[in-house]
């Protein structure tokens, strides 16, 4: 099952993962220092949450599809790049607590990345100075 991901900014971690429980009726698939996310079945929906306190609360952080399979990774890549969009292929990379399989689309508003989830992972990215997964601003390059 694929399912579109929402990945917002909150000021508070605590308060938003109230309001989305109560909201969608269910608890946090993760939670980690900073960082939250919800594997909501109806609607399929993947919310992540960055405390962010010095983000506009609720502001988009990127948006983007998880699906199933590398495999299916590999074909939304092939497919996106015959439709003629700009893409940055991450590959196998640890991001929000995970090992991943992603790529990004870019030329967008938003960031907007599709990847599966390979692994859990302890760590919130897998170098200390990498720009993914931050959350404090990102002035370039990747939120996530």
């Amino acid at each position: 099952m694929s399912r579109l991901q929402l990945a917002l900014n909150v000021t508070d971690l605590d308060a938003a993962i109230e309001h989305y429980s109560r909201l969608f009726g269910t608890t946090p698939a993760k939670i980690k220092p900073g960082y939250a996310n919800f594997a909501i079945t109806n609607p399929p929906l993947k919310l992540v949450l960055f405390e962010n306190s010095s983000a506009e609360a609720g502001s988009i952080n990127h948006l983007g599809v998880e699906v199933e399979t590398r495999e299916e990774v590999a074909a939304e890549f092939a497919r996106v790049k015959a439709a003629g969009l700009k893409t940055s292929a991450e590959g196998e990379t640890t991001c929000c607590f995970a090992v991943q399989d992603k790529f990004w689309v870019d030329g967008s508003l938003h960031d907007f990345e599709i990847y599966t989830v390979l692994a859990p992972a302890d760590v919130m990215h897998e170098t200390q100075d990498a720009a993914c997964c931050t959350t404090e601003p990102v002035a370039a390059g990747r939120c996530c």
